[in-house]
């Protein structure tokens, strides 16, 4: 499951690399111009992950929408490398802001997790901006639907969201792209609660947010950037952080960051409250138990807890709260890679938010600055 050891109360982010490998590749019936391969690649208890690979056989295309319908009652919960929505038992998966181009014979794939409480039938039909998939070149058909657009001006009556903001989004998977960073609103399960995302910048943003205070995390709206180097190849990954967090709740302030298509979690919490905590192989009547305890290192002490979720193996580490800094985050991974917690990993996803698992009513969750940068 998703993140921290909260998260395990929650069917909700599970990163597909891991569990038992079932890699059914099924080269699914794929449209007039296009084929679909869609293969379930990890399964657990309740739920399961997938990649999906999109070909395009017909004219290029600058967007893309795929859907598909389930059977069994699966809904997804987490997916990257494309914005996906599901209503009822119809799953809509549209491009990503770096990914929708699509030349002839041209691929793109993204994955996801979801739940599946009994029998996990893979969906056979898919549609390609509208067009039935056949996996041979035909006419095309204009899309079902219009393509949709975010909502670029703040509501009139949003409290919490400044009036000069240039991008306002409620929607559960809602992304925006801005100087090199994309803002992602991810909202996870349907036990959570409302979220609206806000920003003026890629590194200046913010969500009001309210959800229950149960357990499970129920959302981590975050900014970052995608990597995809050796940490070999890395001569620098730095990142300064400014935040405002409410005086209640339950939540982290933290990075993310995935190696290794998702293999490996690293977490960096800066500030906490309320029930959450890391995940730990062992615990004791206080809670998680640290693997090192007052490690300085990237420019901070932190305390840190190795564990899985049963999908990836995650690092945690934990400091003392702090709403700015700055954190040497390739001094980190290095000294995982000298501890042998990880070899020479490929970074992929380098995301920092907020990972809310339950608000004191309406909250209020803002990044008045935030920098990261990388050679």
């Amino acid at each position: 499951m998703r993140r921290s050891t909260f998260a395990l109360a929650l069917t909700t982010a599970v990163a597909v690399t891991g569990g038992a490998a079932v890699l059914t590749a099924l080269p699914a019936s794929a449209a007039a111009g296009c084929r679909v391969a869609y293969a379930v690649s990890s399964t657990w208890p309740g739920g399961f992950g997938a990649n999906v690979t999109i070909t395009n056989l017909g004219d290029p295309l600058s967007s893309w929408t795929l859907v598909w319908t389930y059977g069994n009652g699966q809904t997804v919960t987490q997916a990257w490398n494309t914005n996906l929505t599901q209503s009822g038992s119809t799953v809509t998966a549209r491009n990503a802001g770096y990914n929708g181009s699509l030349s002839t014979n041209g691929s793109v794939s993204f994955g996801f997790n979801a739940s599946a409480a009994g029998a996990n039938t893979a969906p056979t039909a898919f549609t390609l901006n509208g067009t039935a998939c056949t996996g041979t070149t035909g006419p095309s058909m204009p899309p079902t639907t219009p393509p949709t657009t975010p909502n670029t001006s703040p509501p009139p009556t949003s409290p919490g969201v400044p009036s000069d903001a240039a991008w306002v989004d409620s929607g559960q998977w809602a992304s925006w792209q801005n100087n090199g960073y994309t803002l992602y609103n991810n909202i996870w399960g349907s036990g959570a609660g409302s979220q609206t995302i806000w920003a003026r910048s890629g590194t200046n943003w913010g969500v009001v947010a309210d959800h229950p205070r149960t357990g499970g995390v129920k959302s981590y709206p975050n900014t970052g950037r995608t990597l995809n180097r050796t940490l070999s190849s890395l001569s620098s990954v730095t990142s300064s952080f400014n935040v405002s967090v409410p005086a209640d709740g339950d939540y982290a302030t933290t990075y993310d960051i995935w190696a290794n298509n998702h293999a490996y979690e690293v977490m960096i919490w800066t500030n906490q409250h309320g029930a959450v905590g890391p995940i730990a192989e062992q615990y004791d009547a206080n809670g998680a138990v640290p693997n090192v305890r007052n490690l300085t290192v990237g420019g901070h002490t932190w305390n840190v807890y190795r564990g899985s979720n049963g999908a990836n193996a995650v690092f945690s580490f934990i400091r003392t709260n702090t709403s700015s800094g700055s954190i040497d985050l390739l001094a980190i991974m290095n000294w995982l890679r000298t501890n042998n917690w990880w070899g020479n990993v490929t970074v992929g996803e380098l995301q920092f938010g907020f990972e809310i698992t339950g608000t004191a009513g309406r909250s209020n969750f803002t990044t008045n600055s935030f920098s990261l940068s990388y050679s």
